[in-house]
Formats: structure tokens, sequence, C-alpha cells
């Protein structure tokens, strides 16, 4: 009883720091929130770069097809004008990615973290984790306010 006590215990990562207003909160809530619309744009980005490559991976299969076909012409075109084109100029799929993460991503991470340790300990999610408290029932198994795991 005492470890289901302990879990339903707002833990440290819940509690608000002293000091940290709503309009605070709101604020960092509203910077996290467009991180993660970031993340999953990031998502996308990946899943371009697969689609894009497995495409570019199957031209070959469809130009050896067409020449067998008879229609070398097209297959000759295929090789030469689509099969390693760039995606944007000078840039292949990998390219666009690594310069998504190595700029805009990376800069939009770096400045959530500063905001976020700067103005509220470091604690991430608070209007979430406030939420929580507000929603969960007390004391019902499955409502615990923490993992067992974080007992120790």
């Amino acid at each position: 009883m005492a470890n289901q006590q302990r879990r339903d215990e707002a833990s440290s990562f819940t509690v608000r720091p002293d000091g940290v207003s709503d309009m605070t909160v709101a604020g960092l809530g509203k910077l996290s929130e467009a991180l993660e619309m970031i993340e999953r744009a990031r998502g996308h980005l990946y899943s371009m770069h697969q689609l894009v490559g497995g495409g570019d991976l199957m031209l070959s299969e469809a130009a050896d097809l067409l020449e067998k076909a008879g229609h070398g012409g097209w297959a000759a075109r295929i090789r030469e004008e689509l099969i390693g084109l760039n995606i944007i100029e000078g840039r292949w799929s990998f390219q666009v990615v690594d310069e998504f993460d190595d700029g805009y991503w990376s800069t939009f991470r770096c400045l959530e973290r500063g905001a976020r340790e700067d103005l509220a300990a470091g604690v991430r999610h608070i209007y979430e984790a406030e939420m929580k408290e507000q929603r969960r029932t007390h004391g019902r198994p499955g409502h615990e306010a923490r993992p067992p795991s974080a007992e120790r």
C-alpha cells in the first residue's frame, strides 16, 4: 500500500517551480506544442526522404522493363534525366534532411530547452502535468501520478 501511495503523490517532475506564473506556463506550453509540430514535420521529412529514395531505386527496374519491352528511348530518358536527379537544386533528399536537422530543427530545440531552463528550472510539460493532476482520480489504479519505475 505504501508503494501505491507513493505512486499517487505528485512527483517532482510534475511540480511547477516556485515563481513560475500561469502566463509563463502558457507561453512555454505553446512553445513546446510548436516544437511537437516541428518534430512531426521532421518525421514527414524523413518519410519523404525514404519514399523519394525508394522511388528512385524503382526507376532502374522500370527502365529495364521498358527496354526489354522495346522502348529503349524511354528507358534511356529515365536513366539519363530522372535517375539520380536532385529533388531541389543541388540536393538529394538526404541533404535536405541534414540541412533541416543542422539548422532549423537544432536551433528550435536549443531555444525551447533554453527558455524552459531559464524560465521553469528545466521542467517539461508543466501545463500537461498540472492537467493530469486535475483530471486523474487519486487512489484509483491506472490513475497514478507516476510509473512504478519512478519509485526508486
